[in-house]
């Protein structure tokens, strides 16, 4: 029998999480309820849960949770034991189907409802991903549950043992492939026993990983997984697994070890699986980095190294890889993105976490890189200083900030809206970005660009900072138009607006006879695709373009001649001159958020080539 839980949804949830995040956990505990007013239920698939089981259930979890430390205290190393053991509680007692565990409200309400206490001791001041499910992979609860559900064995009597195999950071690498692999619990499974019998002395586990997970990405469009019998997929994995380890090791430690590397983890040769992969006592957000990190390999001459942060859908990365610059490390919070960054550069190293959680003492190898760049979240006009969103997006900033002091880079590239730049509202965020910067040795420098000037069909300004220490700011200038003007949103968008038989294509063609708006990419706090504002639906109106969801696809033979057909994700992508073979992961809205927040490639090149100037090589 499977059981349906209450569902807080968003508009009830937020004020509750604004409203918790600052308060002390003994006061969560008198909020605690098995109900809420605005609480809702799906009409079927299967009976609703009784307030006692609710109640039950809360008791198990604060069981847990008070031999971790709850309700003053914790560490690393209890926080781990305790998100195994709760995994497998929620797995083993909700009698929930994976059809409402998919549901962010059934884990808001556990979050701020039954569990608000656990919930914010757990993460103190977490960030809304933790508490509203926006991201299932991250929820406090949610993400453990799916944990559970993907390792779960058919063994009676240790069901979730293969839950201490990996750790959450080496899970987040599933879950950023999840559309490939972290779907699939046949396929997790065999990885699980495959890597459970690795030997992996003296290995970087967290690259190894990656790379076997990679591996595993180019068969995908190849394999059924789940069409492979256990035996059989495990033998597959294991000569996958084989060729990592190879990788890893190279010709000569292979020689000097002469072990095989797919021993058992029984004494015989290496260590035991669970330290061997994720030491437990690495808290969760950390562990992705937690191992000792390779040197980084050697530049082709000419070439610079960099980091890039909030790295989206990897258009800002692309662009200043062809100025020059090869990433050593990708960061960003959402899986879809960190996919796509994976399917288009399998040898990027990209991690998926929240920025502010992320440790660059674990990464050695990223200290004093050419570059720290990032295009951040859009801090937000003074209209909405104080409300959550407001700090969340400050809070990205002061990381980025924080970070570029930690590893100083030789220089710095910001991106984020005009007003940042212009506005005399962000007088106080400047002065505090160039103070900081300025005690420790950089020179700052500010400008609003237009992507239109640099080749991009769009009419879209982005401010930029630009940092760096004092003999290379000297002999930095910003980019200057070079006076082509950029193609028309008919030039660039006609060929694929006919390419389906669309009788109307040639008149819509003439119409669209200038450059875009802005795209917009929204936000997750607000519904699916569509291309902006009033002002910008209005706008795109104007050149043929409905604006108030995407296309599938291009308009067909049967489209009205004198419709209004709307863009498909693909010729969003090509509105930012995301090049064609530059492939977006993701459903129809994660995939045009991904392309609307992306600076465009070509802005990227030309700020990125000012910048390598100025270094020099």
């Amino acid at each position: 029998m499977s059981f349906l839980y209450p569902r807080l949804l968003a508009a009830q949830a937020a004020p509750l999480f604004a409203e918790y995040r600052d308060l002390p956990v003994t006061e969560l505990t008198g909020r605690f309820d098995t109900a809420h007013e605005s609480a809702v239920y799906v009409a079927t698939g299967g009976d609703r849960v009784s307030a006692e089981q609710l109640r039950e259930l809360r008791e198990g979890v604060l069981a847990l949770a008070k031999r971790a430390g709850f309700p003053h205290d914790s560490d690393r190393a209890r926080n781990a034991d305790f998100d195994l053991e709760l995994a497998a509680l929620l797995h083993g007692e909700m009698g929930m189907v994976p059809a409402e565990a998919a549901s962010r409200d059934v884990w808001a309400f556990l979050a701020l409802v039954l569990l608000p206490d656990v919930a914010f001791w757990r993460y103190p001041q977490p960030p809304k991903d933790r508490v509203l499910g926006t991201d299932l992979t991250r929820h406090v609860f949610g993400r453990l549950w799916w944990r559970a559900q993907l390792v779960r064995s058919s063994d009676p009597s240790a069901p979730y043992d293969a839950l201490s195999i990996l750790g959450e950071g080496a899970f987040d690498q599933i879950y950023a492939r999840r559309a490939a692999l972290g779907g699939s619990p046949h396929l997790v499974r065999s990885i699980l026993r495959v890597w459970n019998d690795l030997d992996l002395k003296g290995l970087n586990k967290r690259e190894t990983l990656q790379d076997f997970l990679k591996r595993l990405l180019r068969l995908a469009p190849f394999v059924l997984f789940d069409g492979v019998e256990e035996a059989s997929l495990d033998e597959e994995l294991r000569a996958v697994a084989q060729e990592s380890v190879d990788a890893q090791r190279g010709p000569s430690q292979q020689a000097a070890i002469g072990v095989d590397s797919l021993a058992g983890h029984d004494g015989k040769t290496g260590s035991p699986a669970v330290e061997s992969v994720v030491p437990p006592s690495v808290e969760a957000t950390h562990l992705v980095e937690a191992t000792t990190t390779a040197p980084a390999e050697s530049l082709r001459p000419g070439r610079f190294r960099s980091v890039e942060i909030c790295a989206g859908a990897g258009a800002q990365a692309l662009g200043l890889e062809q100025a020059g610059f090869d990433p050593v490390l990708l960061i960003d919070s959402k899986a879809d993105a960190c996919f796509t960054i994976d399917r288009n550069r399998p040898d990027w190293n990209v991690v998926c976490m929240d920025l502010v959680h992320f440790d660059p003492g674990q990464r050695p190898d990223i200290l004093g890189v050419d570059l720290l760049s990032g295009g951040l979240p859009r801090v937000k006009s003074s209209a909405t200083v104080g409300r959550d969103e407001d700090s969340e997006e400050r809070g990205v900033l002061r990381a980025a900030i924080a970070l570029a002091l930690a590893i100083r880079p030789r220089a710095l590239l910001l991106e984020n809206v005009p007003d940042l730049v212009e506005s005399p509202h962000f007088d106080d965020d400047r002065s505090w970005v160039e103070d900081e910067l300025g005690k420790a040795g950089y020179r700052s420098a500010w400008r609003v660009l237009n992507a239109a000037d640099f080749g991009v069909p769009q009419n879209r300004s982005s401010g930029f900072l630009v940092a760096m220490q004092e003999s290379a700011f000297s002999r930095f200038s910003w980019p200057e138009p070079d006076g082509t003007p950029p193609p028309t949103v008919g030039q660039v968008l006609g060929t694929s607006m006919s390419e389906r038989g669309w009788t109307g294509a040639e008149r819509w063609i003439k119409n669209a006879d200038r450059i875009a708006p802005a795209l917009v990419g929204g936000s997750d706090r607000r519904g699916g695709a569509d291309l902006g504002p009033t002002g910008s639906k209005k706008a795109w109106a104007s050149l043929g373009v409905d604006g108030n969801s995407l296309g599938d696809e291009p308009p067909g033979a049967d489209f009205p001649a004198d419709g209004v057909p709307k863009l498909t994700v693909d010729q969003a992508a090509m509105i930012q001159s995301i090049p064609a073979d530059w492939h977006i992961s993701g459903r129809k809205t994660s995939s045009y958020r991904q392309i609307g927040h992306a600076m465009p490639p070509p802005l990227a090149a030309a700020v990125g080539r000012a910048i390598a100037a100025a270094l020099g090589s």
